[in-house]
């Protein structure tokens, strides 16, 4: 999912194309899914984000959605793949091929991945939900009723919504807590 505005991180570029550890989020997340089990990667993109989709045109397939919103935009998208489908939002810049594969490995039907509040807390990730286990940005989708996968992995718990995230994952990056590419 790479077709969102990102108007909370008040960038100058689109947010897939926001650079962490100096290579845009986008491709980080790109990466670790060509690292992964995953055998297709789609770029899901909007009218918001046309920078973002001339940038990964050519190497992604493209899936076009009308850019009304997350959920509206990923119902869209869903409509045009075949299930199960894992979602990924292109602001998870730690993202990992391993942490994919375990995802995937653990997943029993459409599975809902989320991270405790108190990990992001302690990272000092930005969190806009109350709830103890709040969504990462990363899910399966599929036909079977949802359950829900709960990590404590921080590559899954930095979602860079506002500056302050992005330089907290930079800050990993740097101290090499987690990896900075395949």
């Amino acid at each position: 999912m790479c077709g969102g505005r990102g108007t909370r991180l008040d960038a100058d570029v689109e947010k897939p194309l926001f650079a962490v550890g100096g290579r845009p989020m986008v491709d980080r997340v790109r990466d670790a899914l060509a690292t992964s089990r995953i055998e297709t990667t789609y770029a899901v993109v909007s009218p918001y984000a046309p920078e973002t989709r001339a940038h990964v045109a050519g190497d992604l397939p493209l899936v076009e959605t009308p850019g009304e919103g997350y959920v509206a935009d990923l119902t869209s998208a869903l409509e045009r793949v075949e299930m199960p489908v894992l979602t990924v939002a292109a602001d998870l810049p730690l993202l990992a091929g391993e942490v994919v594969d375990t995802v995937l490995w653990s997943a029993d039907g459409s599975t809902s991945v989320r991270v405790p509040r108190a990990l992001k807390e302690a990272l000092g990730a930005s969190c806009d939900s109350e709830e103890p286990w709040v969504p990462t940005g990363l899910n399966v989708v599929d036909e079977d009723e949802d359950g829900v996968y709960r990590s404590y992995d921080a590559r899954l718990a930095v979602n860079v919504n506002r500056r302050s995230d992005a330089e907290l994952a930079e800050r990993l990056l740097a101290a090499g807590e987690v990896s900075d590419g395949p």
